[in-house]
């Protein structure tokens, strides 16, 4: 697994793809049955794929969550909820067209982006990766401390498990170009948000930079010790990122 010294601090990354799934982004899947656009989930799929290459060529685990619904009906918000915004009854039982139900093609990851033997597969019945599932456990296993976060909706399921994750302590990336919303300004809400209050908000070649900066700023026989604080320096200024180091001292 990828680790990285920062300062004095060790950070282990972790790759979340959130609901790539036929049903939300596929033709012939159920949104698209739905009459729902999803040309803007499908524009980002190259360089999701992108993104994941480049985290097997650098040992980064990924994390692929899968949002199901189960054909009994058991798991409807209905069943919970009193108060339901109409936005959201498209996620309702639909007898005609069930969304990504459980086993079923609809439910599946897209061919372009298939999970490998390697990767884990988060089942989830809400909008957060890590609403009673298994995620916080398994990455507490492998000791991930950072997650990259990418994938759909940017503005409801990628959101709310960034979120999530920071509340609980983890460190996040949103991958600008390899998240899509299918409300423009929803998606332009979310990036200005986390940009402002949860971590770093950056495209696909830029995140590619930065973790090789980060990964130079480890090799002591390349750097001198001036110099990699002032490019630590850099770094932080870059990203607007509060010097921890400093704030501890």
């Amino acid at each position: 697994m990828r680790q990285i010294q920062y300062g004095s601090n060790l950070i282990n990354l972790g790759l979340v793809i959130v609901d790539m799934q036929n049903g939300f982004v596929s033709k012939g899947g159920s949104y698209d049955k739905l009459g729902m656009n999803i040309e803007n989930y499908q524009q980002v799929i190259p360089n999701i794929k992108r993104l994941i290459n480049f985290c097997r060529e650098e040992k980064i685990p990924i994390f692929y969550t899968m949002a199901i619904r189960e054909p009994s009906g058991i798991d409807l918000l209905l069943n919970i909820h009193n108060i339901l915004p109409r936005a959201r009854e498209e996620r309702l039982q639909n007898v005609k067209i069930p969304i990504c139900m459980r086993d079923t093609w609809d439910a599946q990851i897209i061919d372009e982006i298939k999970p490998q033997k390697e990767d884990h597969i988060i089942l989830k019945r809400r909008d957060s990766a890590f609403q009673d599932t298994e995620l916080r456990v398994w990455l507490q296993s492998i000791q991930v401390n950072t997650l990259i976060f990418c994938g759909i909706d940017t503005s409801i399921c990628v959101e709310t498990s960034l979120r999530d994750a920071f509340n609980i302590g983890y460190d996040v990336i949103l991958v600008s170009d390899a998240t899509a919303s299918g409300n423009k300004k929803h998606y332009e809400t979310t990036i200005e948000r986390v940009r402002d209050y949860y971590g770093i908000v950056i495209n696909t070649d830029d995140l590619k930079k930065m973790i090789r900066v980060l990964q130079e700023l480890n090799e002591d026989d390349v750097y001198s010790t001036d110099g990699k604080e002032e490019r630590i320096s850099e770094f932080l200024e870059n990203h607007k990122l509060i010097n921890v180091r400093k704030e501890k001292q």
